[in-house]
């Protein structure tokens, strides 16, 4: 065989080793860089399908749509035995009124009396932000059973029912300053600290503090009393 030949074979040979080399890595290369990618955004749809089917999610889920549910479902209740709003009653509903709820606030108060009105405009605003506590009130005029009963010489006069037994009371403003311009949330802050309200979570406070009525606004009254008398 032609010496010549032989070098030219052995030559065309090694290339060709070396090319077969280069494309087996650059195809190993290749194949690295496509399992990299799509097998990422595969794994992230695996991990999402698998949280979907996830069985303590779906109980959370669950758990929290059941709470909801039940929520909603107290919330009508207290709503039919006329929690949410302050409501005027009369003696012969009275009973019946403080000892239906497990906690009611009655504002024993009188038509003409200047500091009653104050004490109407906040307790207003206070009834639907607590819907666990009844509010009501009573012309104490028409009301001289329960007047007498529960010894109201003053008012404006809220007395606090917990399970239909009267617990505690506000007589005219001498647990809020005695001033007229006390705010909501100063009567709010009192009644809490009495136990008939409950205090409102943060993610429940809305904005200007939920009381527009607290902008220096008052209505105007004796200024040397700290209460009318009836």
């Amino acid at each position: 065989m032609d010496p010549n030949s032989v070098k030219s074979t052995l030559s065309n040979l090694a290339f060709g080793n070396v090319m077969a080399a280069a494309a087996r890595d650059y195809q190993k290369e290749l194949l690295a860089q496509q399992k990299a990618q799509p097998s990422s955004s595969f794994n992230e749809e695996v991990d999402l399908d698998e949280l979907m089917d996830d069985p303590e999610l779906e109980k959370l889920h669950a758990d929290r749509i059941a709470a909801l549910k039940k929520e909603a479902e107290k919330r009508e209740a207290l709503q039919r035995q006329g929690h949410g709003e302050y409501r005027e009653i009369s003696e012969g509903d009275f009973l019946g009124e403080v000892t239906g709820s497990e906690k009611a606030i009655c504002h024993f108060y009188h038509n003409e009396f200047y500091r009653c009105k104050i004490v109407d405009k906040h307790l207003k605003s206070l009834a639907p932000r607590h819907l666990d506590t009844k509010f009501i009130k009573l012309n104490a005029e028409n009301a001289p059973f329960f007047v007498t009963k529960l010894g109201i010489k003053t008012l404006p006069c809220v007395v606090l029912f917990r399970k239909g037994i009267a617990i505690d009371r506000l007589i005219g403003f001498q647990d809020l300053g005695g001033k007229d311009d006390f705010t909501t949330r100063t009567l709010e802050n009192v009644l809490i600290k009495k136990g008939i309200i409950s205090e409102k979570k943060e993610d429940e406070v809305e904005e200007d503090d939920g009381y527009p009525e607290n902008r220096r606004r008052t209505v105007r009254s004796s200024a040397n009393s700290d209460s009318d008398s009836e």
